[in-house]
């Protein structure tokens, strides 16, 4: 698996989970639903992302050639 295909796994789940916990638990919890679009959008800006850095020092690889 590569960091990108990582990252878009975690980010899909976390969302997932966080409407879980909205519905079932609080309201309160579409907040964590809110930080993970707004990463995700300054990180195509800035290039940088947290979650991509930590992925990186666990040992993923980066993207493959799609050729």
């Amino acid at each position: 698996m590569t960091v990108n295909e990582a990252l878009r796994l975690i980010a899909g789940i976390m969302i997932l989970l966080s409407l879980y916990l909205a519905v079932n638990i609080s309201m309160n919890w579409l907040w964590f639903t809110v930080f993970i679009a707004v990463n995700l959008i300054q990180s195509s800006f800035t290039k940088w992302c947290l979650m991509m850095t930590i992925l990186r020092k666990l040992g993923l690889q980066e993207s493959r050639n799609c050729s």
